[in-house]
């Protein structure tokens, strides 16, 4: 068999399967000494990467070797919580030359990329770096499935964490455009009586109120919660609310500061002095440039925070002004000792978050199904990634199968900008192109 390339790679669609939706034949024409699988999966509740990894371990290796090998790398690790050791075990005949497993505790945000190279690698990526800047590439478990895959079939299935307030949670394999309401349908359908959908999980999820919002190449999970959990109240609050409240009512304990894992990395953002921002008017000034280093884990505001505040909307909504007004921070201030004096002792335990979260009523299992949900429509979204929207390559009445391209990225200076392809997830014809989305129904 031929080894597999970068372009096709980027044929195949792949971005990261994670969430970012980072076309991955960028990170893969890039050169690194150490290729991370990120198997964290830190968000509560959740349990689609080390589900698909027990499942699928060879092809996660053969994506993880092929990677090491297309950006010159020496070593692979595959990052994973030390306690699922039926998983780390399931690894070991998988493992070849250059590949180890690195065991991770079970604290929050592990997953977040900047985290798992310092407990990996015990590298720190600077303030507004990536992995590639001390040598390392980093890469979701579905998404070295999907590079495994790529000569062969292109990214047209997603696998998904439908969790909560559900009858069955467990993991899914789906095709790209089934409904998210089809997907908790699977699960056995919800049991709360109002249920509300966090997408992407509770943490760093998103309230979908279009309950037949189409999966894409990014959705990794489901979560159903009632619209009283305290969780779904607080992401209906208003910037306006937030802003009144915290205004009135933080006190300036720092804990947000104090836990925030970009902090503890030695980066500038002190979530903190962003709050001061809702009372005084420090537009430009360190309080607010800080900010810009936030990465939205949202740790500060469900799990640090004594009020109940919001620090973490309030950095992104500063990061927006500064975006807004062209500013940033040219040279921020960096102090690389920071995480070797306090990470170890100031994590987040998963069990103590789930229980502030409100969340320890729930059944915290994922099994995967094997098999895939079948459907008779789609909705191929023409946007699943980061970079330019694709242009549709079909139109309404055209007969498609399983795999064939509906959307390609723009032309730039000759050359695809960037982006990724979107392909067909079911035969059947295409009956209609609007919106930005491909429908296509099984005939």
């Amino acid at each position: 068999m031929s080894e597999i390339t970068v372009e096709q790679v980027r044929q195949a669609g792949v971005v990261g399967a994670g969430g970012a939706g980072f076309p991955t034949y960028v990170k893969l024409s890039a050169k690194a000494d150490t290729v991370l699988i990120n198997a964290a999966e830190c968000e509560p509740l959740l349990h689609k990467d080390k589900e698909v990894l027990k499942a699928y371990a060879a092809q996660v290796v053969e994506g993880l070797l092929t990677g090491m090998r297309l950006v010159g790398a020496k070593a692979g690790v595959i990052g994973i919580k030390e306690k699922y050791t039926d998983v780390i075990e399931a690894l070991g005949p998988h493992l070849g030359k250059g590949i180890t497993v690195a065991t991770l505790p079970d604290a929050y945000p592990a997953g977040d990329e900047f985290i798992l190279v310092y407990e990996v690698l015990g590298r720190v990526i600077p303030p507004g770096g990536l992995p590639l800047h001390v040598g390392a590439m980093v890469m979701n478990v579905e998404t070295a499935v999907n590079v495994a895959a790529s000569p062969a079939r292109p990214v047209t299935q997603k696998f998904i964490s439908v969790a909560g307030a559900v009858v069955n949670p467990l993991t899914l394999r789906v095709p790209v455009g089934l409904t998210l309401a089809q997907c908790v349908v699977a699960a056995g359908g919800p049991t709360a009586a109002n249920p509300a959908y966090l997408v992407g999980g509770v943490m760093m999820g998103n309230l979908q109120d279009d309950h037949d919002a189409p999966v894409d190449k990014t959705t990794g999970a489901v979560v159903v919660l009632d619209e009283s959990h305290p969780l779904v109240v607080k992401r209906r609050r208003t910037w306006e609310q937030i802003a009144r409240i915290g205004r009135s009512a933080c006190d300036q304990c720092s804990f947000c500061t104090e836990l925030c894992p970009r902090y503890l990395l030695g980066h500038p953002i002190e979530p903190h002095r962003a709050m001061r921002s809702l009372a005084f008017n420090l537009v430009g000034e360190r309080d607010v440039l800080g900010a810009s280093f936030c990465c939205e884990c949202n740790l500060c505001s469900l799990y640090s925070c004594p009020e109940d505040l919001d620090p973490k909307n309030t950095c992104a909504e500063n990061k927006r002004r500064m975006i807004a007004q062209k500013r940033q921070w040219d040279k921020p201030p960096f102090n690389p000792r920071r995480p070797e004096l306090h990470m170890a002792n100031r994590r987040a335990p998963m069990h103590r978050l789930i229980q502030k979260l409100g969340l320890q009523g729930f059944t915290n299992v994922g099994p995967l199904s094997g098999a895939l949900v079948q459907t008779g429509q789609v909705a191929i979204r023409l946007k699943q990634h980061v970079g330019a929207p694709c242009e549709p390559m079909v139109q309404a009445g055209q007969a498609v199968k399983v795999g064939d391209v509906v959307g390609t990225p723009p032309m730039v200076d000759g050359k695809p900008a960037l982006g990724a392809p979107v392909h067909a997830s079911i035969d059947g014809v295409v009956s209609a192109v609007k919106d930005g989305i491909v429908y296509i129904e099984r005939r």
